[in-house]
C-alpha cells in the first residue's frame, strides 16, 4: 500500500467517524464550541468525498506502477 492511499483511507475513516457518529459533537460540546457543530455538514461531506477520491487514485496509481 503506498503512501497515498494510506493517508486517502486513514482520512476517510476518520471524516467518516466524525461525519456519522457523535464523536466530533461530543469533543466540541465538551470544548465549549457547541455553536460550530451547525458548521459540520458542509464541511465534512466534501472532505469526505475527497479523502475517497484520494484513495481510489492512490490505488488506480499503485496498480498501474
Amino acid at each position: 500500500m503506498n503512501r497515498l492511499t494510506r493517508i486517502g483511507l486513514i482520512g476517510a475513516v476518520i471524516t467518516a467517524l466524525c461525519c456519522f457518529t457523535p464523536i466530533l459533537v461530543w469533543i466540541l460540546a465538551g470544548a465549549g464550541l457547541a455553536g460550530a457543530v451547525a458548521y459540520l455538514d458542509p464541511v465534512l461531506l466534501p472532505l469526505l468525498g475527497l479523502f475517497i477520491a484520494l484513495t481510489i487514485w492512490g490505488y488506480t496509481r499503485q496498480n498501474k506502477a
